[in-house]
């Protein structure tokens, strides 16, 4: 099959069929009306058996741009005399027959959940997308309805730490390629979704203390792992005095607000605490301190166990 490409001069002369044109327009934006579910609902409850579509509502199906328009329209929903409850749909439907998009009501079937999507693919069919639902009591005389719009998303926008989009719409993401992470602008602020794997050396020598073995710590995505090394006492240490270990933890690693604690083995078959600082802390903050052991002479060492938390 020979190769082509439109609209061009080479191919009809520019013209561009329906069909051409939906192929063409359907991945430029996804489906949806445009807004969050913070907005306005499409659908509302009208007088009796009636709901109205609001004025100055705008979506997109496969490419073709829709209006509500500058009034809010009526749209009749079927009586109900089946004994069942019934669940309609109100959808916007791209009908290829006439290659219009409108508002309109699938209905139901009594006693069942709401119908099922028309999604067509191709030259031909029907293409639906959900605005709300729409339930019918069996004789009833009024209607409540249940908004469903789906919303045309945000496309994943390359950036950096320092050049994200200053005017966000909610629901945007952002990708950092200086840094390996996605975020999500909530409305009010830009929110962590995935950051990469990343090690660390915390080794941060004291004068009291010699480490013996690399202490690294790992995050992966908000779950720290901290490996201590083996730290050897260069002085001696009453039981009464608390110590800062020769480790310091980067911010991005500590917890915001509370301390962590964890078991060590002292030489000479004894045990210790461990007290992990959080980042508000006033003096300590990422720090590691031996906070309860037995007295300690010069090269009596600790050897921690492995010690996680979340962030």
């Amino acid at each position: 099959m020979a190769q082509n490409s439109w609209p061009s001069p080479a191919y009809n002369a520019r013209a561009v069929t329906d069909s051409e044109f939906e192929a063409m327009a359907s991945r430029w934006s996804d489906d949806g009306v445009y807004g969050t579910p913070g907005s306005a609902r499409v659908v509302t409850e009208g007088t009796g058996l009636n709901v109205l579509v609001r004025h100055d509502m705008r979506a997109s199906v496969r490419g073709h741009h829709w209006t509500s328009g500058p009034t809010s329209s009526t749209l009749p929903v079927g009586t109900n005399v089946s004994g069942q409850t019934r669940i309609d749909r109100v959808v916007l439907r791209l009908d290829r027959s006439t290659w219009t998009v409108r508002a309109v009501i699938s209905p139901g079937t009594p006693g069942s959940g709401p119908p099922a999507l028309t999604q067509d693919t191709g030259d031909t069919g029907l293409y639906e997308i959900p605005l709300a639902e729409v339930t019918v009591l069996s004789g009833a005389a009024a209607v409540s309805v249940t908004r469903t719009e789906l919303y045309v998303g945000s496309r994943v926008r390359p950036c950096t730490s320092t050049t994200r989009n200053p005017v966000p719409a909610q629901g945007e993401i952002c990708y950092e390629i200086d840094t390996g992470r996605l975020r999500l602008w909530t409305g009010s602020t830009w929110t962590l979704v995935h950051r990469p794997q990343t090690s660390t050396s915390i080794d941060s020598p004291v004068s009291s203390w010699t480490n013996s073995g690399a202490s690294v710590a790992e995050r992966r995505g908000d779950s720290v792992t901290l490996r201590l090394g083996n730290f050897e006492r260069n002085s001696s240490l009453a039981a009464a005095s608390d110590s800062r270990l020769p480790v310091l933890i980067p911010v991005d690693y500590r917890h915001p607000t509370l301390n962590h604690f964890a078991p060590v083995y002292i030489s000479g078959v004894r045990i210790g605490n461990l007290t992990i600082y959080p980042n508000n802390h006033a003096d300590r903050a990422g720090q590691v301190w031996l906070t309860q052991h037995p007295d300690m002479t010069a090269a009596d060492s600790v050897l921690a166990t492995t010690i996680s938390w979340t962030v």
